[in-house]
């Protein structure tokens, strides 16, 4: 590894999303706490940190040549794929549609919770390392009760870490799948890189399609707007209503009285474009359809499903026994689920390619510019942008770092819409310019 950077610094230019992988490296020296702006990081505990922690952290500068990128990993541990392409990565098949029994009470088409039912009910792994609710919040926990596969399938939008998962899985007896987005996938396959008994250990990664990493302020937010002025626990983001858009999904929480408070996402805006409460990190990874996993899930973003309010996943295969439960879903009619061009998964994720693809060579030389580290990203996705787009580029760089020092201030809903009110508009107008100027181009 040439030149190493410290796990310190990697945290201090907020190069660091929580995974949590390095502290397995120096348990005695890390270990993952909350930080000022409701992101979990690792804090130093101990004198000596070791010098190899650095080494599986997916932001790190500076990697060994042979895992510099998910390019070169996706060599090593998908070379077998029968295709491949630029956006999407190495891949057997793409597909559409939900599974019959999960859609309505899993995130998206439900195809995650089937799958996590078939690797344990066919005996693939023994166990699932997955975030489950645990005390009225949520974290990863080992699970292995194939009856209770309910239990895990909504999506959560706060902060967790695979912490646990390297200090403890010598203790499990057994094989082990984990789920994760994009960089938790690419920090495990560096951990197998360097320990190559782990392949064997954790045979199956089902990756989550993620459009960026909040911090724990975005739930206090939103549990604020819903009618939670205290303690708050056991929120759902996605409560879906059947009768509307797939778009249309409400976020819900329990007060201290174990009143249920819920409210459309719609009323308060636009959570992700804008870039509110999320990770710095984000803005330089370009894994957008989780391209490490064996198997890639996230929501059918696109206008042919949009009225379908219980939801659709786009599902990418890239292991062929991957492709093999979902194909026998299909067969078995457990799963309403049909194939799909590549050009149309792609499509279902447009925006996060526009933003963390096309824009991260701007972020970059930005980034450089100001003397900060900068990971290792793959020349290929490196592109100049027009004008308007770095304009909306800086304005939401302002605006992300804005609503965290914003929130940490002044904790209260309404003061915080009033103080990010001019960004954010100002933000929407870039957008506006951007998205007009774009179109006559095209």
């Amino acid at each position: 590894m040439k030149n190493p950077t410290s796990i310190q610094e990697i945290v201090k230019q907020e190069l660091c999303t929580g995974c949590g992988i390095c502290v397995s490296e120096s348990p005695s020296s890390l270990k993952m706490q909350w930080n000022e702006y409701g992101f979990l990081t690792p804090h130093q505990i101990g004198d000596n940190i070791n010098d190899n922690a650095i080494r599986v952290c997916p932001f790190n500068p500076s990697p060994d040549d042979e895992v510099k990128d998910e390019d070169k990993l996706a060599d090593i541990y998908l070379k077998g794929a029968t295709n491949y392409d630029p956006k999407v990565g190495r891949f057997e098949n793409t597909y559409v549609g939900y599974s019959n029994e999960y859609r309505e009470v899993a995130s998206s088409g439900g195809l995650a919770t089937y799958i996590f039912k078939k690797l344990l009910e066919d005996r693939i792994v023994d166990y699932l390392f997955i975030v489950k609710e645990v005390e009225g919040t949520y974290k990863y926990q080992f699970f292995n009760q194939v009856n209770d596969i309910i239990k895990i399938s909504k999506t959560r939008y706060i902060p967790v870490s695979l912490e646990e998962l390297f200090l403890k899985i010598n203790e499990v007896d057994g094989k082990v799948a984990v789920s994760g987005v994009a960089c938790f996938i690419k920090a495990i396959r560096l951990k197998q890189y360097y320990n190559p008994e782990l392949k064997l250990k954790i045979p199956f990664l089902v990756g989550i399609i993620c459009g960026g990493l909040k911090s724990k302020f975005f739930t206090d937010y939103l549990a604020q707007n819903s009618g939670i002025n205290e303690a708050y626990s056991k929120q759902e983001y996605r409560i879906k209503d059947k009768k509307s858009l797939s778009s249309d999904y409400s976020f819900g929480a329990y007060d201290e009285k174990n009143n249920f408070h819920q409210m459309k996402m719609n009323t308060v805006g636009d959570m992700w474009g804008t870039g509110l409460f999320k990770s710095n990190a984000c803005d330089f990874c370009t894994d957008v359809l989780t391209e490490l996993a064996d198997v890639s899930l996230g929501d059918a973003w696109l206008e042919e499903y949009r009225n379908e309010g219980l939801g659709n996943s786009v599902v990418v295969t890239r292991s062929k026994l991957a492709d093999q439960i979902v194909r026998k879903g299909i067969r078995n009619g457990s799963l309403c689920v049909t194939e799909i061009s590549k050009e149309k998964i792609i499509a279902s994720q447009a925006s996060s390619f526009i933003h963390r693809q096309d824009a991260i060579d701007f972020r970059i030389k930005t980034r450089k510019f100001k003397n900060k580290l900068v990971p290792s990203i793959r020349r290929r996705n490196l592109k100049s942008i027009s004008l308007p787009f770095k304009l909306v580029q800086l304005q939401r760089q302002r605006t992300r770092k804005m609503s965290l020092t914003t929130w940490r201030q002044l904790k209260d809903h309404k003061k915080f819409k009033i103080s990010m009110k001019y960004d954010l508009k100002l933000l929407i107008l870039l957008t506006k310019i951007n998205h007009k100027l774009r179109k006559r181009i095209i």
